[in-house]
């Protein structure tokens, strides 16, 4: 027993770090990007692929509020790999759904699950990142934990959709993902079987003195005194409208270049999406937020705070410039896109930050960071969710520049809003920084 505890200590964390924070992002990137392009390829229209897509994600908007139960479990380990297990089960029921008579009702219900069981994932997969390293060692594998994250976008959007795009050709559009989500499953399921092989255990501590009715109790009173922050509603609707722009684009954008070019879309193949998009935009995003968290510590976030909300936004006007040339040069088009995923990650950091130092502060200060990003979730969903309405009332060229127009509320807001913590919220953190640890 002895030698298992001490086998566990000395396995270095390079050995899980990087196959948790990859089954942690892919099921994210199959729901939030391959599901669209799986839906376009299908015939599906763009209205019906942004309110389903929106209504999938909405999973990671109440996660905090089952979070907290996942306390009872004994161990975090035994959530993430049962959770890594059934997420990948789950999308090997899609692949089987694509063959039902009612194939997109089927899908949207195994999605629906992916979501759910990848929502709860991260929180397990989160915790346990941070109760089994120390400090200096959550600063030391930070950067593994972002390019194995961001290595699913890779993979999904990227590899996987020029996998998807020489199927379709070879094999017919359902067979194709087919294969593309039977290859998610048995990656997940790979991992979750490798994990639980290689993880700490991440007890839980507490889990044996505490109830169910005990973790209500708390999770209420985290709600409560989380909408007592002063001018907490005005940062809500921050926090909502940071990404109304970005939101439209990321579900709208790769749509439009699938969209045949006498529609108004630029008629790519999902293998030149693939390529332009999942490879070369994923580079350039990761580039993007190490340049936009440097930046952002140099100049600090009030100063910040407008330079990373245009980066979000005015980048997008390369979809207006494709959409008024619609040019067929693949590697001009992987440029234009470059630059606004570029801008995306390097603006991103804002909205992050803003949560961290702004909202987050306080007597429950991880349980209100949680719940800031339910709410960025939320503002995600519910522009996405209008964007295929938009697009087809407006036409792509049109909607481009709409969602421009979006981003002036948000830019307005960030010069009239504080971009610190309140008072109250700093007295209340060191407060809690004062307490015995137990």
């Amino acid at each position: 027993m002895e030698l298992t505890k001490t086998t566990k200590k000395e396995r270095s964390p390079l050995a899980w770090v990087p196959s948790l924070y990859l089954a942690q992002g892919l099921p994210f990137f199959a729901v939030a990007m391959v599901a669209g392009q799986m839906f376009k390829s299908m015939g599906v229209a763009n209205d019906d692929i942004s309110h389903w897509t929106a209504a999938i994600m909405s999973a990671w908007i109440f996660k905090p509020l089952w979070s907290p139960f996942l306390e009872l479990a004994s161990s975090k380990k035994i959530i993430v790999v049962s959770f890594q297990l059934i997420g990948g089960a789950c999308l090997g029921l899609v692949a089987v759904a694509l063959h039902m008579p009612f194939w997109f009702a089927a899908c949207v219900v195994m999605l629906t699950l992916v979501a759910i069981s990848s929502a709860t994932h991260d929180v397990a997969c989160d915790g346990l990142y941070i109760s089994s390293l120390t400090q200096k060692e959550q600063a030391a594998y930070a950067g593994w934990t972002g390019t194995f994250f961001n290595a699913g976008r890779f993979i999904s959007s990227g590899g996987l959709l020029l996998l998807a795009g020489y199927f379709e050709k070879t094999m017919g559009v359902v067979s194709a993902w087919t294969i593309v989500f039977c290859i998610l499953a048995a990656t997940m399921a790979i991992l979750g079987l490798y994990n639980g092989w290689a993880l700490p255990l991440a007890k839980n501590p507490a889990s044996a003195d505490i109830t169910a009715q005990q973790i209500a109790r708390t999770l209420k009173e985290v709600i409560i005194d989380f909408f007592k922050k002063p001018g907490i509603w005005v940062s809500v609707l921050f926090i909502i409208l940071f990404r109304a722009g970005e939101a439209q684009v990321q579900t709208i954008g790769p749509l439009f270049l699938r969209e045949a070019r006498n529609l108004g879309g630029l008629g790519l193949s999902t293998t030149e999406v693939g390529a332009v998009y999942g490879t070369a935009g994923t580079v350039a995003f990761v580039v993007g937020s190490i340049a936009g968290g440097y930046f952002t510590s140099w100049l600090g976030l009030k100063r910040a705070i407008l330079v990373l909300i245009l980066a979000v936004n005015l980048p997008n006007l390369v979809f207006y410039f494709l959409s008024t040339t619609l040019p067929t040069d693949l590697t001009l088009i992987g440029a234009a896109l470059s630059v606004e995923m570029f801008g995306y990650g390097f603006g991103f950091v804002g909205l992050i930050l803003y949560m961290m130092q702004v909202v987050a502060p306080g007597k429950y200060q991880t349980a209100h960071y949680a719940f800031a990003t339910g709410i960025m979730q939320l503002g995600f969903s519910l522009f996405k969710w209008i964007s295929g309405d938009i697009q087809i009332a407006l036409g792509y060229h049109n909607f481009f520049l709409w969602v421009l127009a979006a981003a002036v509320p948000v830019a307005i807001l960030s010069q009239i809003i504080p971009m610190s913590a309140s008072e109250r919220q700093q007295a209340e953190l060191a407060a809690a920084k004062l307490l015995p640890v137990r």
